[in-house]
């Protein structure tokens, strides 16, 4: 079964066992090492033991009988001749005294499937060198060395055991949090309600992701709540001109008594339709702009080009009135990139055109500015049509908010919905400066692309399928 499959609190008190059991063999073999240096040491100093009083006699009078040795003790003297003095070694290895003598030092013997520990030392005298053979069974050394060999594992094994319970129980208590959290979601699942993931009181990660989730779902609620507010305004404004769209035609078809009079009401249902056609495409554009997460891309010339192109476009619309629109543009690198693309800059100054336009009277003046700063750039639209009403102005951003009719007529007011959302995917900002009696004046800054990550979402709402349901919500009314 894969690594990945497994549950969280499997993989922790697995990953746990796993570690400790490492750490647990290499303890083991190195407490078992230095047990079994102990215990080598330990018979060793036995042997010297036993081999010591006879040195000591050599020293004072090699010519004295040398004492026996204690009970149980092995141990032979060979004096220089080769005869040994004192001998109680087992028979296979006592027979072996003189050989044994002439090789000093410690080590292990075998003989007649026994082994031994044989600890050979030489002392020289006047008549010539002494040797003291003294031994062990070693069998006694293997002895306690299994029982600490099995003492250890049954120890390594009763502690791993412990302490994949403990990971077990400590696994359990530390998802315990997780667990609530998924079960407060199925139930907001089940029963959507106004109600949010449960915070515990630790400063803990789990309560930063509950956290996260909160805003999260706080994000997701707005974003259907504004659709649900955006389709139900969309149905109300595409009903208006629908309505009045049919009357007319009705009127047209059961009361028309001449041709011209048939012409006028058939113009009168264009003019509603162009009203219809205008706020449909207006909803759309907004639609695209709330799904666009990637912002485009452009240079000060050719923005600077197309804001003399919508200066020009305006003049269209100006229907034989006073007034002037004037542009200029000021930079000092014309390559430089900005994250908006053109045709979203030219249906930026479109919107602000025409509303500063549509709240004009015979005369006045529009002052279109592109300006190049340090790290951005400004564009700035300004108008001396009056100004909006200060209790207006929070909301002049919103979708289908319109001012008192005196600011303007005929529009759907999303004109500045769309700018504001335009300017929010090039990560800019948008102000407004209202002049009551004088006039309004809307500054954007925007900054340079390489300042921006061609990635960014800036702006954009946190979820597009909403958008994208509503704009075939819009297509599916205007057919």
């Amino acid at each position: 079964m894969s690594w990945s499959r497994l549950g969280i609190r499997t993989r922790i008190t697995g990953g746990s066992l796993l570690i400790a059991a490492l750490i647990s063999v290499v303890a083991g073999i190195l407490i078992f090492s230095q047990v079994q240096r102990i215990v080598a040491d330990g018979q060793i100093a036995v042997l010297e033991n036993v081999e010591g009083p006879y040195l000591t006699a050599l020293a004072l009078d090699p010519t004295e009988a040398l004492d026996p040795p204690g009970a149980s003790q092995l141990v032979a003297v060979v004096d220089p001749s080769g005869v040994s003095k004192v001998n109680t070694l087992p028979d296979p290895l006592g027979g072996r005294a003189t050989e044994l003598a002439s090789s000093p030092g410690t080590r292990t013997i075998e003989v007649d499937s026994a082994t031994y520990l044989v600890r050979v030392t030489t002392f020289a005298t006047a008549q010539g060198t002494w040797a003291v053979i003294s031994a062990s069974p070693d069998d006694v050394q293997q002895s306690v060395l299994d029982q600490v060999a099995l003492l250890l594992i049954l120890s390594i094994a009763a502690i791993n055991l412990a302490f994949g319970a403990a990971s077990w129980w400590i696994g359990g208590a530390v998802l315990s949090p997780v667990t609530r959290l998924r079960r407060s979601a199925e139930a907001l699942v089940r029963s959507p309600r106004k109600e949010l993931l449960p915070v515990g009181p630790a400063r803990d990660e789990i309560a930063e992701l509950a956290e996260t989730l909160n805003e999260l779902i706080k994000q997701l609620r707005d974003s259907t709540d504004r659709e649900r507010h955006i389709v139900s305004d969309a149905s109300h404004e595409l009903r208006t001109p629908i309505a009045i769209l049919q009357t007319q035609l009705e009127l047209a078809q059961a009361e028309a008594t001449s041709l011209s009079q048939l012409k006028g009401d058939v113009r009168a249902a264009q003019a509603t339709v162009a009203r219809l056609a205008a706020l449909a495409t207006s909803m759309l554009e907004l639609s695209r702009i709330d799904a666009q997460t990637i912002p485009g891309s452009a240079t000060l010339e050719e923005l600077s080009a197309e804001l003399a192109d919508a200066a020009d476009r305006g003049r269209r619309h100006l229907g034989g009135r006073d007034i002037r629109i004037e542009y200029d543009s000021t930079f000092t690198d014309p390559d430089t990139r900005l994250p908006i693309s053109t045709a979203d800059f030219g249906r930026l100054c479109n919107n602000l055109v025409n509303n500063s336009l549509a709240a004009m009277g015979p005369h006045g003046t529009v002052a279109l500015e592109l300006v190049q700063h340090a790290s951005s750039s400004t564009l700035s639209v300004k108008d001396d049509a009056g100004g909006i009403d200060e209790a207006f102005l929070p909301f002049a951003l919103d979708r289908f908010s319109q001012a008192d009719p005196a600011r303007g007529s005929g529009g759907s007011g999303l004109g500045l919905a769309i700018v504001s959302g335009i300017v929010g995917v090039a990560g800019g900002t948008m102000t407004l400066t209202n002049i009551v009696g004088s006039g309004l004046q809307v500054e954007i800054r925007v900054p340079f692309e390489r300042e921006l990550p061609r990635h960014s979402q800036i702006g954009a709402d946190v979820t597009t399928a909403p958008r994208r349901r509503l704009a075939r919500t819009i297509d599916n009314v205007i057919e």
